[in-house]
């Protein structure tokens, strides 16, 4: 039997084909043999969106913002079916959640991490000055 992984695979492989139906079947397999695998539940909420069925795509959005609930995949998802939907301050509302969630994703301060792992290297002294000549040769390309 094939992992959970490349049941995913699979899964995903049939909707970069353009099979929504055939990766919504293999999304909810998956998800039957694996209810908590958060990746397989984002993605079936997008296959659901990707057919054009908005409310099984905000239903599915849904359990995967229980999984995680401060996911910004998970909000703009939700934001775009609510929006397909017609429910437009809904969709404003997860809209800004994933935002807040984009923010959320590194809280350590800028001075936290050290220059020297962050590839900054030491200033170079100038080089020196290249002379010019006195006279340009002649360019043919110009009218005189």
């Amino acid at each position: 039997m094939p992992s959970v992984q490349e049941q995913f695979d699979e899964a995903m492989f049939e909707f970069s084909k353009g099979h929504c139906d055939g990766a919504i079947e293999r999304l909810q397999g998956l998800l039957a043999l694996a209810p908590d695998y958060f990746d397989a539940q984002l993605s079936l909420g997008g296959a659901y969106y990707a057919k054009g069925d908005y409310a099984a795509a905000i239903a599915e959005g849904h359990k995967a913002e229980k999984m995680k609930p401060h996911d910004q995949l998970v909000h703009t998802n939700l934001s775009r079916a609510y929006m397909k939907a017609g429910d437009k301050k809904t969709a404003e509302h997860h809209a800004l959640q994933a935002r807040i969630a984009s923010w959320r994703g590194n809280m350590a301060p800028p001075a936290a991490t050290p220059a020297a792992e962050e590839g900054l290297e030491m200033a170079t002294p100038k080089p020196p000055p290249v002379k010019l000549p006195e006279k340009f040769p002649d360019m043919p390309w110009k009218k005189k």
